[in-house]
């Protein structure tokens, strides 16, 4: 019997080749770099950072001040009807005609202030329309005292024109019929013509009371036009110079804070204009009294006896740096002729007298230069000890270092590790200083200082 061939194949199985996964591989790394960063910033010392800034500190106490002014009632000497030919709260020269007494009343429309209508010249039109183009052009936000400027000049131009209105129907008046019953008055002196009268026109520093400050029962009478009028009667008011005082009541403290004083800035009435008053403190019938005193800027006020003012008590610009960043450091105290470049360098130092062995060798040291005032120098004390001789290079003279003095800086970190620079403080709030931005060795703005010098050390290095 033939044989059957066995054509059965035999299969072995191998095990499949990996290949290497990229994805995987660099997700590792990424996952490897997350965690050293992770713990880098938790094990890393954390420096909070403030960015140094131009601002301002502005402190000021408020008070409701007496008005008193250079101010004088007038009296009628005979009875009838009074009518006024000025303007209330314009400036009148002596002799001007001002009011006439009728036996009767006048009807005549134009004679009352309240109706008479003004107007303007075709000059006064074109100075007003010149004045306006003027004030849009050279107006600026920052400077809003131009406003109070613009309307006390228009203010005058329309002022001039009533008067001008009112004299030619007081004129018109004497060339009529009823001229011979009319009796025409004239100001005496010249000055600032009012129809608000309240008592304390002839009021003075010294006869103010307590009670005058209490405005609770303050009257005030304004003096109408086509009244009748007795004899002896109020006429009008009269201010004779801009000279003028704002008077407040002063708390103990604030007697204390404000003794040494004779200068201050004031704000009126929530103006944004500052106004400089002199100041002097005054004790009256057992209150201290603080007296403002100007001599510009009367006749804003002219209708007011009562005004709020502030006292501008500190108002200062520069940089602005949180009071946690300020610390206080000693530094050795040498005149700065003992300033040298040391050899080839430019750097700054000082010549270091040593002894080496047997030998005395004078040696250069790098310093910097911390503050510079009345030829003298501060050199950081950690570059030297109590007892160096320095060496002066041009005299040869020497001084022996001992004499300390503490300056006020922060520790600045533009280079990335802590070096102290002095500030000079010239106000402060509760939370922050204004210092000088002008000082030398000192800071700029946008410099990054550390916001609370308590949590490192002079020459660390900073990771921000």
């Amino acid at each position: 019997m033939a044989s059957r061939k066995n054509n059965s194949t035999s299969i072995t199985k191998y095990k499949n080749k990996q290949e290497l996964n990229i994805g995987i591989f660099v997700f590792a790394i990424i996952f490897i770099y997350l965690i050293i960063t992770l713990l880098a910033y938790l094990t890393t010392k954390h420096v909070s950072v403030y960015e140094v800034r131009e601002g301002s500190i502005l402190k000021d106490t408020s008070y409701t001040g007496i008005i008193l002014r250079d101010e004088t009632t007038i009296q009628t000497d005979t009875d009838g009807y009074i009518n006024y030919f000025m303007s209330v709260n314009s400036k009148v020269k002596a002799g001007t005609n001002l009011y006439t007494i009728s036996a009767d009343k006048l009807s005549e429309e134009p004679v009352s202030t309240e109706s008479s209508e003004v107007s303007l010249s075709a000059a006064d039109q074109e100075s007003v329309v010149l004045k306006t183009q003027n004030f849009n052009l050279a107006f600026s936000e920052n400077d809003f005292s131009q406003v109070h400027a613009f309307k006390s000049d228009i203010d005058t131009t329309l002022q001039k024109a009533a008067n001008q209105t009112k004299t030619a129907q007081l004129d018109a008046l004497l060339n009529s019929d009823a001229a011979s019953s009319l009796s025409v008055y004239q100001t005496p002196t010249d000055g600032i013509f009012s129809l608000n009268v309240d008592g304390y026109e002839g009021a003075t520093v010294d006869s103010l009371k307590k009670k005058d400050f209490d405005k609770t029962n303050y009257t005030e009478t304004t003096l109408q036009n086509n009244r009748k009028i007795k004899n002896g009667e109020n006429a009008y008011k009269l201010i004779t110079t801009n000279n003028w005082s704002i008077v407040v009541e002063l708390s103990e403290d604030d007697t204390k804070k404000l003794k040494d004083t004779t200068y201050v800035k004031t704000r009126i009435e929530n103006s944004n204009e500052t106004i400089g008053a002199d100041f002097s403190l005054i004790e009256s019938n057992g209150t201290s009294l603080g007296v403002l005193s100007y001599t510009r800027s009367m006749i804003q006020y002219i209708d007011k006896r009562y005004v709020n003012v502030e006292l501008i008590l500190e108002d200062e610009s520069g940089l602005k740096i949180p009071k946690t960043a300020v610390l206080k450091k000693s530094f050795y105290v040498v005149p700065s002729d003992y300033i040298t470049q040391g050899g080839d360098s430019s750097a700054t130092g000082v010549l270091v007298r040593r002894t080496s062995g047997k030998k005395e060798i004078t040696e250069f040291v790098e310093a910097d230069i911390y503050q510079a005032s009345d030829s003298m120098v501060y050199l950081d004390p950690n570059l030297f000890k109590t007892g160096d001789v320095l060496v002066n290079p041009a005299s040869g003279d020497a001084v022996t270092l001992s004499e300390q003095k503490k300056l006020t800086g922060v520790y600045n970190i533009n280079k990335g590790y802590t070096v102290f620079r002095q500030v000079e403080i010239l106000c402060e709030s509760d939370d922050y200083y204004i210092v000088n931005e002008e000082a030398a060795y000192s800071l700029s703005n946008y410099d990054h200082i550390v916001l609370d010098h308590s949590t490192v050390k002079e020459g660390e290095v900073i990771f921000q």
